[in-house]
């Protein structure tokens, strides 16, 4: 692969909406450019973006996966990304290795929830960014209804730099709105458009759209707009320099025309990205802090090298393949570097260009290239590496927690001495995953952004590391707690052959706040009970607390105060009295009210607007309480608590709702009561399942 220096490179993500045909669209770009011999389909599981076993079963993206296309003296990089919402994290982290996006709209949908996020996620970066409206060739497309939808959602900046030859099934080409000539292509072609007049049907709409692009151009630029006063119009050279200075400066979204499918439009499209996106070294600085002083830094070849780590996959063969943009400097192969966020040293053997799966080896990368390199020993995403003596540090992305957690089980023995390795390589791999063990259900869990998000862990876990496990859905974390108070004694007497146990203490139990969690006090007075043993009666009281009193779940949000009792010179011990403790324990539950508590989720769900009152329908019958409501463009962000014990199905329940159009957020905010009619299925299910347990241990 040849060396390319910054000002060359274009580093572009695709990103949108699931299903809006962004891997077809990169295979027709790589086509059409020469880095394929023949135009690869999602449909025949050959893409170069789409490798991943994964991918091609579902023919579906789940991460990002990076293509190279030379055009015009450029490298173009891809970064060919996910657009369903439980993978749209792999998007927002691999976002920073980009330099402009293209965001692709679904010419018969429009635009789209995840549309929405990721043009979110490029304002969140201020990444310059065109728009192609993608599938013109399918049944119902509609360049004009998807083309409002755009002014909609993202205003009127988004300006036609083309309009469509034909529509649905007769969709052949585009008029370029700026040479003011027509482009027309064979099906499934090269992806290079025959020039010729634009034709008798279309001028009047052409010279309408090129009227307004003239006036969108010539309003940003003082000399221009002095020009088009006085000529009523704009040379072509002067309309491309306007564009181009309009896209930097985030005042315009160009909009093209294309079928990724049968490779219309793909010349057009790279001669935008070429002529007119940025280069890495022509952005503004990129936050970074040097010697522990925040600030920004501009990417540029001169001066030592460093690089930031955006992805990192995990190889059952090659082993950690760690993705990285050069962000100064030139790194050379063989480059020994420091990884300045672990304070250890690495070894860049073999750097490599990535053209999906298959890495091609090069000498050296300038500052802006994204590059791979294999076997790194301790780098992993978000990590910044250097060359000795430059302390420099570039954050790493912040992604939101996940949504859901899953209870694991290995198979069998084997399967559980090499399910943790296993897991954990994944998790290097997936910054989105957590995986844990809960303290009090014992399981080992899980969490990720859906469903089908840990179901994809679990075949991987299986194809890749021969690990077998089942899901589980997970064991709801109740707690049990009191609503009233108790006061009572605890007595223990056992009289055997020698020493006999002797203990005795009166209590008073009462509840304490939510989150007050346990509270312990001694008003013992004039040695009732000696010194020496009360940490034993606060003991026994915790060790009762933790197996509950009701269905068995820990006892929070309490206090005990230990005020009287007796004590034996020869027959009391640590041990009487923490007995003692646990009898007092179990006799103020039956005084103090008992009652269960259950985890309250903090929901947050983006969907159409159209789909509001189902939802929140739906959300009351999980009894769930809406805490907020707000619209923007055609999404509705619907905020609630609702009880983790209704939401373990949700993320089916919601795609079914919504016809997989809305995504959902959730986390832990505190616990509440359970109302009776649950709390009594649950403590018979609990009692059950104790019972199924004693009579196994016969």
């Amino acid at each position: 692969m040849k060396v390319y220096e910054s000002k060359d490179i274009r580093n572009v993500g695709v990103v949108g909406h699931g299903d809006s045909g962004k891997t077809s669209l990169t295979a027709g770009l790589l086509f059409t450019a020469g880095a394929t011999n023949r135009l690869l389909r999602v449909d025949e599981g050959n893409t170069v973006t789409d490798f991943d076993e994964e991918e091609v079963q579902r023919k579906i993206s789940i991460s990002t996966t990076i293509a190279i296309a030379e055009w015009k003296k450029a490298k173009v990089n891809i970064l060919d990304t996910p657009g369903y919402n439980i993978f749209i994290n792999d998007t927002r982290a691999a976002l920073v290795a980009a330099d402009a996006v293209l965001v692709v709209v679904d010419g018969v949908a429009g635009v789209e929830v995840q549309t929405e996020k990721v043009w979110g996620f490029a304002n969140d970066y201020q990444l310059p960014r065109a728009v192609i409206i993608n599938k013109l060739d399918r049944e119902r497309s509609d360049f004009e209804r998807a083309l409002e939808s755009v002014h909609e959602t993202f205003g009127r900046t988004a300006v036609p730099l083309q309009i469509p030859i034909g529509s649905e099934r007769d969709f052949q080409g585009v008029v370029d709105l700026v040479r003011m000539k027509a482009y027309t292509y064979a099906q499934d072609g090269d992806g290079k458009g025959k020039e010729g007049e634009i034709p008798a049907n279309l001028a009047e709409a052409a010279h309408k759209a090129h009227d307004a692009l003239v006036e969108m151009v010539a309003e940003g630029n003082d000399r221009l707009m002095e020009e088009f006063f006085e000529k009523g119009t704009l040379p072509p050279e002067q309309i491309v320099e306007g564009v181009r200075q309009a896209v930097r400066d985030l005042r315009m979204f160009p909009v093209f025309c294309a079928s990724g499918l049968h490779n219309v439009g793909s010349d057009l499209i790279l001669n935008f990205i070429a002529e007119n996106l940025p280069a890495p070294s022509e952005r503004e600085g990129i936050p970074a802090s040097v010697d522990g002083k925040p600030g920004a830094r501009k990417i540029e070849e001169k001066g030592p090298a460093s690089l930031y780590v955006f992805k990192t996959t995990a190889d059952p063969f090659a082993g950690r393949i760690t993705y990285f943009k050069v962000m100064t400097g030139v790194v050379k192969n063989d480059a020994n570097v420091l990884n300045v966020t672990r304070s250890s040293a690495e070894r860049l053997a073999h750097i490599a260009s990535p053209q999906g799966k298959t890495l091609q080896p090069v000498t050296e990368l300038h500052a802006g290239d994204l590059g791979a390199v294999a076997k790194l020993k301790e780098a992993l995403t978000g990590d910044t590496l250097a060359d000795k003596g430059l302390n420099i540090v570039f954050p790493p992305v912040k992604l939101p927690e996940p949504s859901i957690a899953f209870a694991i089980e290995a198979k069998s023995r084997n399967d559980e001495d090499r399910m943790g390795n296993a897991v954990h390589r994944i998790l290097e791999e997936d910054q989105s995953l957590r995986f844990y063990r809960d303290p009090q259900t014992r399981e080992f869990l899980l969490a990720g952004s859906g469903q089908q998000h840990v179901e994809i862990v679990v075949s991987r876990l299986k194809k890749r590391y021969g690990v077998d496990v089942t899901l589980k859905a997970p064991k709801i974390p109740y707690r049990e707690t009191i609503r009233g108070t108790a006061d009572v004694q605890g007595r223990h007497k056992k009289q055997t052959g020698g020493h006999g146990q002797f203990g005795d203490c009166w209590i008073k139990m009462e509840p304490l706040p939510r989150g007050a969690k346990f509270e312990f006090a001694n008003e013992i007075f004039g040695g009732a009970i000696p010194k020496n043993y009360i940490p034993a009666v606060e003991k026994g009281i915790v060790e009762a607390a933790e197996g509950g009193f009701l269905a068995g779940y820990p006892m929070v949000d309490f206090k005990v105060t230990v005020y009287d009792g007796s004590y034996h010179d020869v027959d009391s011990s640590e041990l009487a009295f923490k007995l003692a403790a646990r009898k007092a324990f179990k006799a103020a539950m039956q005084q103090a009210k008992p009652a269960l508590l259950e985890p309250i989720m903090n929901v947050e769900i983006q969907a159409p607007v159209e789909y509001a009152g189902d939802l929140m329908g739906d959300l009351n019958g999980r009894r769930g309480r809406i805490s907020g409501m707000e619209t923007k463009g055609n999404t509705q962000f619907i905020r609630s608590q609702v009880p983790m014990a209704e939401m373990l199905n949700y993320q089916n329940d919601l795609t079914a709702m919504t016809q997989g159009r809305a995504s959902f957020t959730m986390e832990f905010d505190h616990y509440d009561f359970v109302p009776q009619l649950q709390a009594d299925k649950i403590i018979a299910a609990a009692k059950a399942a104790k019972t199924g347990e004693e009579e196994e241990e016969e």
